[in-house]
């Protein structure tokens, strides 16, 4: 089974902006976001990964995706992974 992972990007440029994904090749993943590939990440690059937590189960990794994506989420995120700005 392939893993998934749950990975939190900052920009450089607007170090409040954060983007939460998931994606089986983190690598990969980011370049394309720092290319520019992605509309929703483009005007804000470069980013950084903050965070990345892989998954064994894609459900689970995304199930947590939509998790840090609502306000109890971006609290947890905040107290446990000291990303600020979400």
């Amino acid at each position: 089974m392939p893993k998934r992972f749950v990975y939190i990007l900052r920009s450089l440029t607007m170090p409040d902006r954060r983007y939460v994904g998931t994606t089986a090749d983190v690598h990969a993943r980011i370049a394309a976001h720092n290319a520019g590939l992605s509309p929703f990440t483009a005007r804000y690059r470069p980013w950084r990964m903050t965070i990345c937590i892989q998954f064994a189960d894609e459900r689970q990794a995304v199930r947590f995706e939509r998790y840090l994506k609502s306000p109890s989420g971006r609290a947890f995120a905040r107290r446990h992974f000291a990303v600020d700005g979400m």
